[in-house]
């Protein structure tokens, strides 16, 4: 028995028994794109999902025949190296510039989340075919004696115990065009619990576990915090001549149950997040807005805020601050779905709007 390497399959198969719709299969490549995960070839039938465990379970839209043969890797693109232009002498008028690549600043990584591992739950049968649900492991179960039982031929797990991670390999400018289309060859990808990290999301696929353990096929079931923890929420945003528009990073948070208030010099936020987690917080704004002209909205990421400006003024900060800022301004942003590079439309102040 040989493992196809099909995405979306990883099927054990019979060569002699390979028939010609035996798989079904992601013939396209998978999207990362904000947080959301699909796969280009069924993203209009299959919805886009948030965990990576529910990416995984997407079921294949292709069929055909199974195959060992690798997938071909593409040529991994190297960036044009960054440089700055400095003035190395003026003379008669004349000024001359030399450049020299710009040295990348370190940067210290994020402390990694502190993971609660399964257990297998024994006292509760399996049925036959069930796949383990360690990551990296993929051992579908065939009898207690072979992968339960202590010292069974096949009850050694190999997996990764923490989650996997995708950073960007390298920093390009995209257009508003192709910025929801960022593949997973153009992201760094691997495991907090091991150093290795690919470009390909099929070499992502076959990188071997580092931790060995028992199988979980069934897990036990966990008891639920009693008392609700408050967490911190990240807070972005920008603004335009007459709008403020800020994200908060509250990540699956409960649009029934959580209260957003929006009053002329503050906006209330009280989150319910998954896990018996509460954000709270009052925002003290820089400036007056219009509660009846601004509104929120609930993403599955975060939450939009979108305030109007009771004046023109603009805002050095969102929140008011005692603190001496010195000459420091908040810049305007653009409009569109994010306010980012590659935005859809400009925002431009009277003045301007005047003179196009």
């Amino acid at each position: 028995m040989v493992r196809c390497t099909h995405k979306g399959c990883g099927q054990e198969f019979d060569p002699e028994n390979n028939g010609p719709e035996s798989c079904t299969y992601h013939p396209g490549a998978p999207i990362f794109h904000e947080g959301s995960k699909s796969w280009s070839c069924c993203s209009d039938v299959n919805k886009p999902v948030l965990d990576f465990d529910d990416f995984m379970k997407i079921p294949g839209c292709a069929k055909g025949q199974h195959t060992d043969e690798a997938p071909k890797v593409a040529p991994k693109p190297q960036p044009a190296p960054q440089a700055n232009l400095t003035m190395t002498s003026s003379q008669a008028g004349t000024e001359t510039y030399s450049s020299a690549p710009t040295p990348k600043a370190p940067t210290e990584a994020a402390p990694a989340p502190k993971i609660v591992e399964e257990e297998d739950d024994l006292s509760v049968p399996v049925p036959p075919g069930t796949v383990c649900r360690h990551k990296g492991c993929n051992v579908a179960y065939e009898s207690d004696e072979l992968h339960r039982k202590e010292g069974g031929a096949a009850a050694e797990c190999t997996y990764h115990p923490k989650p996997p991670i995708f950073h960007e390999g390298s920093k390009v400018s995209i257009s508003a065009t192709f910025a929801a289309l960022r593949l997973a060859n153009n992201i760094s990808q691997g495991y907090l619990c091991c150093k290795r990290r690919v470009l390909e999301f099929d070499e992502f696929l076959r990188i071997e576990g580092c931790t060995k353990g028992r199988h979980v096929f069934v897990p036990k079931k966990t008891a639920e915090p009693e008392e609700e923890q408050f967490t911190q929420c990240r807070i972005d945003h920008y603004q335009t001549p007459t709008e403020v528009h800020a994200s908060v990073f509250a990540k699956q948070a409960d649009a029934n149950t959580s209260i957003v208030k929006i009053e002329e010099n503050e906006v209330f936020l009280d989150l319910y997040l998954p896990g018996k987690k509460r954000f709270r917080k009052t925002l003290s704004l820089w400036g007056p807005v219009k509660p009846d002209e601004s509104s929120y909205k609930f993403f599955g990421t975060k939450l939009e805020l979108k305030l109007r400006k009771a004046d023109t003024r603009s805002w050095t900060l969102l929140e008011k601050t005692d603190r001496d800022l010195g000459n420091i301004n908040f810049t305007f942003g653009v409009g569109g779905r994010t306010g980012t590079i590659g935005a859809k439309e400009l925002i431009l102040d009277d003045v301007n709007r005047a003179r196009v």
